[in-house]
Protein backbone atom coordinates (compact mmCIF):
# COMPACT_ATOMS: atom_id res chain seq x y z
CA UNK A 1 0.00 0.00 0.00
CA UNK A 2 1.39 3.68 -0.57
CA UNK A 3 2.89 5.38 1.67
CA UNK A 4 1.11 8.50 2.73
CA UNK A 5 2.10 11.61 5.18
CA UNK A 6 0.19 13.97 7.84
CA UNK A 7 2.04 16.47 6.11
CA UNK A 8 1.98 17.79 2.99
CA UNK A 9 5.74 19.27 3.32
CA UNK A 10 8.92 18.40 5.49
CA UNK A 11 11.49 20.95 6.43
CA UNK A 12 14.95 19.59 7.56
CA UNK A 13 17.32 21.11 10.45
CA UNK A 14 20.60 19.57 9.18
CA UNK A 15 23.29 19.63 11.51
CA UNK A 16 22.82 17.57 14.61
CA UNK A 17 19.48 16.61 12.55
CA UNK A 18 20.47 14.87 9.37
CA UNK A 19 24.15 14.96 10.18
CA UNK A 20 27.01 14.62 12.97
CA UNK A 21 29.65 17.24 11.10
CA UNK A 22 30.76 17.81 15.02
CA UNK A 23 33.95 16.39 14.67
CA UNK A 24 35.02 18.58 12.09
CA UNK A 25 33.72 21.40 13.50
CA UNK A 26 35.44 20.82 16.96
CA UNK A 27 38.70 21.07 14.81
CA UNK A 28 38.11 24.13 12.94
CA UNK A 29 36.50 25.59 16.17
CA UNK A 30 39.89 24.88 18.09
CA UNK A 31 42.45 26.56 15.08
CA UNK A 32 40.04 29.74 15.05
CA UNK A 33 39.13 30.37 18.88
CA UNK A 34 43.27 29.71 19.41
CA UNK A 35 44.24 31.88 16.67
CA UNK A 36 42.14 34.94 18.02
CA UNK A 37 43.54 34.20 21.66
CA UNK A 38 40.21 32.37 22.96
CA UNK A 39 39.57 29.08 24.51
CA UNK A 40 38.54 26.68 22.32
CA UNK A 41 35.70 24.70 23.58
CA UNK A 42 35.57 20.85 25.18
CA UNK A 43 33.46 18.32 22.81
CA UNK A 44 31.02 18.50 25.90
CA UNK A 45 30.41 22.18 25.08
CA UNK A 46 29.72 21.62 21.46
CA UNK A 47 26.18 21.88 22.32
CA UNK A 48 26.55 25.95 22.67
CA UNK A 49 28.22 26.21 19.26
CA UNK A 50 26.04 23.58 16.89
CA UNK A 51 22.52 25.20 15.49
CA UNK A 52 23.12 29.37 16.22
CA UNK A 53 24.85 31.13 13.28
CA UNK A 54 28.21 31.18 14.21
CA UNK A 55 28.33 34.53 13.98
CA UNK A 56 26.11 34.73 17.08
CA UNK A 57 27.82 32.10 18.42
CA UNK A 58 31.44 33.96 18.85
CA UNK A 59 29.68 36.56 20.09
CA UNK A 60 27.58 34.87 22.69
CA UNK A 61 30.55 32.00 23.82
CA UNK A 62 33.47 33.53 23.70
CA UNK A 63 32.47 37.41 24.23
CA UNK A 64 33.34 38.83 20.60
CA UNK A 65 31.84 42.22 19.77
CA UNK A 66 30.29 42.28 15.91
CA UNK A 67 33.47 43.30 14.12
CA UNK A 68 35.37 40.48 15.72
CA UNK A 69 32.70 38.06 15.04
CA UNK A 70 32.28 38.94 11.70
CA UNK A 71 36.73 38.59 11.30
CA UNK A 72 36.47 35.15 13.46
CA UNK A 73 33.64 33.53 10.81
CA UNK A 74 35.64 34.45 7.91
CA UNK A 75 38.72 33.07 9.31
CA UNK A 76 36.26 29.68 10.37
CA UNK A 77 35.01 29.49 7.16
CA UNK A 78 38.26 29.43 5.27
CA UNK A 79 39.20 26.86 7.08
CA UNK A 80 36.13 24.98 6.70
CA UNK A 81 36.59 25.42 2.39
CA UNK A 82 40.03 24.47 2.63
CA UNK A 83 39.22 21.56 4.73
CA UNK A 84 36.24 20.34 2.64
CA UNK A 85 32.97 20.80 3.71
CA UNK A 86 32.34 17.21 4.30
CA UNK A 87 34.84 15.99 5.49
CA UNK A 88 34.27 13.96 8.58
CA UNK A 89 30.46 14.16 8.29
CA UNK A 90 28.33 11.70 9.11
CA UNK A 91 24.94 10.89 8.51
CA UNK A 92 22.24 10.07 11.70
CA UNK A 93 21.72 6.29 11.46
CA UNK A 94 17.96 6.27 9.42
CA UNK A 95 17.59 9.53 8.51
CA UNK A 96 18.87 9.05 5.11
CA UNK A 97 16.61 6.57 3.96
CA UNK A 98 13.56 8.12 5.69
CA UNK A 99 14.37 11.35 3.31
CA UNK A 100 14.20 9.37 0.39
CA UNK A 101 11.16 7.66 1.57
CA UNK A 102 9.10 10.70 1.94
CA UNK A 103 10.32 11.51 -1.68
CA UNK A 104 9.07 8.26 -2.96
CA UNK A 105 5.96 9.04 -1.49
CA UNK A 106 5.84 12.37 -3.30
CA UNK A 107 6.21 14.70 -0.15
CA UNK A 108 7.90 17.93 -1.06
CA UNK A 109 11.24 18.45 1.51
CA UNK A 110 13.62 21.53 1.82
CA UNK A 111 16.68 21.89 4.06
CA UNK A 112 16.08 25.02 6.58
CA UNK A 113 19.88 25.23 7.84
CA UNK A 114 21.45 28.20 9.67
CA UNK A 115 24.60 26.52 8.20
CA UNK A 116 25.68 28.48 5.10
CA UNK A 117 23.84 27.22 1.67
CA UNK A 118 26.75 26.42 -0.11
CA UNK A 119 28.13 23.89 2.59
CA UNK A 120 23.92 22.29 2.87
CA UNK A 121 24.29 21.82 -0.81
CA UNK A 122 27.74 20.45 -0.32
CA UNK A 123 26.77 18.19 2.10
CA UNK A 124 23.35 16.92 0.72
CA UNK A 125 25.35 16.41 -2.80
CA UNK A 126 27.81 14.00 -0.87
CA UNK A 127 25.18 12.21 0.83
CA UNK A 128 23.30 11.83 -2.21
CA UNK A 129 20.18 13.27 -0.63
CA UNK A 130 20.06 16.39 -3.30
CA UNK A 131 17.52 14.00 -5.31
CA UNK A 132 15.26 13.84 -2.73
CA UNK A 133 14.94 17.74 -2.35
CA UNK A 134 12.28 19.93 -3.55
CA UNK A 135 14.87 22.52 -2.13
CA UNK A 136 18.18 23.23 -0.07
CA UNK A 137 17.93 26.25 1.75
CA UNK A 138 21.07 27.75 4.09
CA UNK A 139 22.04 30.57 5.69
CA UNK A 140 23.92 33.30 3.14
CA UNK A 141 27.73 33.04 3.19
CA UNK A 142 27.89 36.26 6.03
CA UNK A 143 25.59 34.38 8.49
CA UNK A 144 23.75 38.07 8.66
CA UNK A 145 21.63 38.50 5.45
CA UNK A 146 20.03 35.10 6.30
CA UNK A 147 20.97 33.15 9.34
CA UNK A 148 17.81 33.66 11.85
CA UNK A 149 15.67 30.73 11.77
CA UNK A 150 12.67 32.33 11.26
CA UNK A 151 14.05 33.68 8.22
CA UNK A 152 15.38 30.19 7.35
CA UNK A 153 12.05 28.33 7.67
CA UNK A 154 10.01 31.17 5.56
CA UNK A 155 12.52 31.01 2.86
CA UNK A 156 11.91 27.06 2.77
CA UNK A 157 8.64 27.59 2.83
CA UNK A 158 8.68 29.96 -0.36
CA UNK A 159 10.80 27.96 -2.58
CA UNK A 160 8.87 25.28 -1.79
CA UNK A 161 5.55 27.55 -2.67
CA UNK A 162 7.55 28.53 -5.48
CA UNK A 163 8.23 24.86 -6.37
CA UNK A 164 4.40 24.40 -6.98
CA UNK A 165 4.28 22.64 -3.12
CA UNK A 166 1.38 22.40 -1.07
CA UNK A 167 2.82 24.16 2.23
CA UNK A 168 -0.57 24.58 4.17
CA UNK A 169 0.64 21.78 6.57
CA UNK A 170 4.83 21.87 6.92
CA UNK A 171 6.42 20.11 9.37
CA UNK A 172 10.43 21.14 10.54
CA UNK A 173 12.29 18.54 12.29
CA UNK A 174 15.22 19.72 14.60
CA UNK A 175 17.11 19.16 17.29
CA UNK A 176 17.82 22.90 19.28
CA UNK A 177 15.35 25.49 20.60
CA UNK A 178 16.28 27.86 17.34
CA UNK A 179 14.20 25.27 15.49
CA UNK A 180 11.53 25.52 18.07
CA UNK A 181 11.35 29.09 17.91
CA UNK A 182 12.13 29.77 14.44
CA UNK A 183 8.95 27.30 13.54
CA UNK A 184 6.63 29.13 16.03
CA UNK A 185 6.82 32.18 14.11
CA UNK A 186 5.35 30.89 10.92
CA UNK A 187 2.99 28.27 13.09
CA UNK A 188 5.08 25.78 11.69
CA UNK A 189 4.45 22.41 14.04
CA UNK A 190 7.81 21.13 15.39
CA UNK A 191 9.40 17.36 15.67
CA UNK A 192 12.27 17.64 18.04
CA UNK A 193 15.04 14.91 17.42
CA UNK A 194 17.00 14.06 20.82
CA UNK A 195 20.01 12.75 19.07
CA UNK A 196 21.15 16.18 18.37
CA UNK A 197 23.60 18.96 20.28
CA UNK A 198 20.71 20.03 22.62
CA UNK A 199 20.02 19.76 26.40
CA UNK A 200 16.52 18.56 27.13
CA UNK A 201 14.31 21.53 27.77
CA UNK A 202 15.11 22.70 24.40
CA UNK A 203 12.17 20.35 23.17
CA UNK A 204 9.90 22.39 24.98
CA UNK A 205 6.96 24.02 22.55
CA UNK A 206 7.67 21.10 20.27
CA UNK A 207 4.77 19.32 19.04
CA UNK A 208 6.38 15.72 19.76
CA UNK A 209 9.75 14.35 20.79
CA UNK A 210 11.50 11.19 19.10
CA UNK A 211 14.74 9.21 19.83
CA UNK A 212 15.22 7.62 16.73
CA UNK A 213 14.37 7.61 13.21
CA UNK A 214 11.75 4.78 13.18
CA UNK A 215 9.91 6.94 15.99
CA UNK A 216 10.36 9.77 13.07
CA UNK A 217 8.94 8.04 10.39
CA UNK A 218 5.75 7.04 12.63
CA UNK A 219 5.09 10.43 12.86
CA UNK A 220 6.29 11.36 8.97
CA UNK A 221 4.54 8.25 7.15
CA UNK A 222 1.94 5.86 7.29
CA UNK A 223 0.64 3.04 5.11
CA UNK A 224 -3.05 4.27 5.55
CA UNK A 225 -6.17 4.98 3.17
CA UNK A 226 -6.45 8.59 3.45
CA UNK A 227 -8.94 10.11 6.59
CA UNK A 228 -6.26 10.81 8.74
CA UNK A 229 -4.97 13.86 6.95
CA UNK A 230 -3.55 16.26 9.99
CA UNK A 231 -3.08 13.57 12.54
CA UNK A 232 -3.06 14.64 15.67
CA UNK A 233 -0.14 14.23 17.48
CA UNK A 234 -0.95 15.12 20.57
CA UNK A 235 -0.81 11.90 21.77
CA UNK A 236 2.80 11.61 20.36
CA UNK A 237 6.08 10.74 22.86
CA UNK A 238 6.07 14.54 24.43
CA UNK A 239 8.53 13.45 27.65
CA UNK A 240 10.88 14.94 25.89
CA UNK A 241 9.91 18.32 25.70
CA UNK A 242 8.63 18.56 29.27
CA UNK A 243 12.01 17.40 30.97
Amino acid sequence: MPSRSPWTCVLWDVDGTIVDASDGILRRLTIALEHFGKRPPTRAELVHWIGPPMYESFQANVGMTPAEATDAVSFYRVLGKADGYTTGAKLFPGVASLIHDLAAAAIPQSTASSKPEVQVVALMDHFDLSPALTAIVGATPDEKTLSAKADIVAEALRRLEAAGADISRPVLIGDRHHDVEGGAVHDVPVIFVRWGFSWPHEADGAQAAVDDADQLRDLLLFEEPAGLEGADLEGADLDGADA
